[in-house]
């Protein structure tokens, strides 16, 4: 795992100017640094060593030097593929190198070759005799590629949006746009960015740079297709194999492997089957947010020592700034804040961790996925009824009855825009200063319910998610907290063999009123303790709803709500009315709060302090 950053261009001072964007990133590669200065290119290569460490050492070159790549990430079925390479011809310099099979898989298949990759990455490939720079991202996202085009038209590309800071032909200029959308995914969606001109290649996605042109486009697509004819017991047994197959390819690596767990099923079983020696857990003092007692009991069970650690209220909040500089992007999922902590713990032991990421997309493991088997009797009432009742409603304190008759008022594509749907456009009107509307939440979700019409109301759910929740995320934030800490996350579940298996499986051996990801539970069952299998999600839950409820926490927010920066984008009287309402217990506002809190958190951070 490793952090790329490059420019295209014949600017001058490239080695200083490539040195300073690689320092920018550090952290995401502290065992050695590279760089490759063509007559219009330069790249840069921050690594850390897990596989080949002697030899693997980047940029990475073919045999006459013409081909080179920087390459962030892990390419698993590597051997398979030199193999096919070496029959084909192609010389390597290197014996276990999975970044000099990129090089030579491009020589030989092109952009074909992004068919045939099973892994995480994110690469560039300078092409010197065709005077292009080829650039892809993986299947799900898993790794991060942003990009900006300058005035002069030269293509800055990174693993890192900090990274271009650096680059004197970069405009840090504030996206306020991106903030209304943010306010109710909770994170930054789409391929745009709080900065202006910054962009995100999307997952399943290639970048072609040649002659000043920039050309993105898809090179695969995730598609659900059920399968019927099997039963319950044969969807088990296929998850229970490319399982298997798959933690064993991710746990390849020349350095020790260690593995979270959080007390739900998908930690748990991938623990299990991954037979590693260390398990890392976090919690914290209240009970009811701490999962380390049944951590230890699971690592018991399986025989493997657990490293459990326990964060003090005091330095999860004075850690809070730094964590939102790392994610590039504000992000107000408070479990990104325990991640941060977990990986601490774990890189002072290892360099690669295993997790359980991707398991709720592919097999239907969210809370949310039972909403269409529950009250069914209230969608058959007509569509222009429940509008008007809706209507109402969303006039109404924003309670638990009343957000039933919200979201039931519209159908499901015109509701759903992923896991977290937290402030309407009501809400946001009255706390923005400059409230537009241009674009809609649901502009971003249309496309993805278009591509899944006639499909079963979770399977389109998924399929939202896999794009917008997954990728602006949970994958965020998996990948930056582990790098912000120099340890390579790894997650089995995101494999390409498991997806193959995940979109065959028919929605009801995924969901039904009462229970999610059914026959994977199943799968787990024959290895785990049912009680283990059928356990609720809780992933390093944290106590932030109480502690705004105390005085010293909810006036560090106070004091941020009452600060000239938030007077720019806010009503800050309506900011504070939000506030005491949740400390004084009569609404519960604390999702609101942080989302807000976290953007100004970050906002300092990137437009006050640098």
């Amino acid at each position: 795992m490793c952090g790329i950053v490059g420019f295209t261009g014949r600017r001058q001072r490239r080695e200083e100017i490539l040195k300073d964007m690689m320092d920018a990133i550090i952290h995401r590669g502290p065992d050695g640094e590279g760089s490759y200065f063509g007559e219009s290119v330069a790249l840069g290569h921050r690594r850390l060593s897990i596989i080949d460490l002697e030899g693997g050492s980047q940029p990475m070159f073919n045999e006459d030097g013409s081909v080179v790549i920087v390459f962030n990430g892990e390419i698993y079925n590597f051997m398979e593929l030199r193999a096919q390479l070496i029959e084909a011809g192609h010389t390597f310099a290197t014996d276990h190198s999975d970044t000099e099979v990129l090089v030579h898989g491009y020589e030989e298949w092109g952009e074909g070759m992004l068919q045939k990759l099973r892994g995480m990455f994110a690469f560039a490939i300078w092409d010197e005799k065709a005077q292009s720079l080829f650039c892809a991202r993986d299947h799900f996202g898993i790794k991060p590629f942003y990009y900006y085009l300058t005035d002069e038209d030269e293509l800055l590309f990174g693993s890192e949006i900090k990274s271009f800071l650096a680059h004197p032909g970069f405009k840090k200029e504030l996206n306020e746009e991106q903030l209304e959308l943010y306010l109710t995914f909770q994170y930054s969606p789409g391929e745009n960015t709080f900065f202006k001109g910054v962009k995100k290649l999307l997952p399943a996605h290639s970048l072609l740079w040649k002659d000043g042109q920039l050309t993105a486009k898809r090179y695969w697509e995730p598609r659900f297709e059920p399968e019927e004819g099997k039963t319950m017991s044969d969807w088990e047994e296929r998850i229970e194999q490319v399982m298997r197959q798959s933690v064993q390819a991710h746990k390849v690596s020349d350095v020790e492997v260690g593995s979270f767990l959080s007390s739900g099923v998908d930690s748990s079983y991938m623990a299990y089957l991954a037979h590693v020696d260390k398990t890392f857990t976090v919690g914290f003092a209240n009970k009811q947010y701490d999962e380390t007692d049944y951590a230890a009991e699971f690592s018991k069970f399986m025989g493997v020592n657990n490293y459990a650690y326990r964060i003090e209220p005091e330095e999860y909040w004075r850690n809070l700034p730094r964590i939102q500089y790392h994610m590039d992007e504000p992000l107000a999922d408070a479990a990104s804040v325990a991640l941060y902590f977990v990986n601490r713990e774990a890189a002072k032991q290892v360099k690669v961790c295993l997790s359980g990421e991707g398991a709720d997309e592919f097999f239907g493991g969210y809370n949310i996925y039972k909403e269409p088997f529950t009250v069914s009797w209230y969608d058959h009432i007509p569509l222009p009824i429940r509008r008007a009742v809706g209507a109402v409603a969303e006039k109404l304190p924003p309670v638990h009855g009343v957000n039933f008759l919200v979201r039931r008022s519209k159908p499901l594509e015109e509701r759903y825009i992923g896991n977290t749907n937290l402030m309407s456009e009501r809400q946001k009107k009255k706390l923005l200063k400059h409230y537009t509307g241009r674009t809609k939440p649901t502009d971003l979700s249309r496309p993805y319910f278009a591509k899944t019409a006639g499909q079963d109301p979770v399977t389109r759910m998924q399929y939202t998610d896999l794009h917008l929740w997954m990728v602006g995320d949970i994958l965020l934030k998996a990948d930056k907290m582990s790098m912000a800490n120099s340890l390579e996350l790894r997650v089995p579940f995101l494999d390409r063999e498991v997806f193959e298996v995940a979109r065959r499986i028919p929605a009801q051996y995924r969901a039904d009123a009462e229970h999610t990801k059914m026959a994977m539970r199943g799968a787990a069952a024959r290895s785990i303790p049912e009680k283990t299998a059928d356990k609720k999600k809780l992933g390093f839950p944290v106590p932030v709803r109480a502690w705004l409820r105390e005085e010293q926490y909810a006036a560090v927010v106070r004091e941020k709500f009452t600060s000239e920066a938030a007077g720019r984008f806010f009503n800050t009287g309506e900011l504070t009315h939000m506030l005491d309402q949740h400390v004084s217990g009569k609404r519960d506002n604390w999702r609101q709060i942080w989302c807000v809190f976290m953007f100004l958190t970050w906002y300092e951070e990137y437009f006050v302090k640098r």
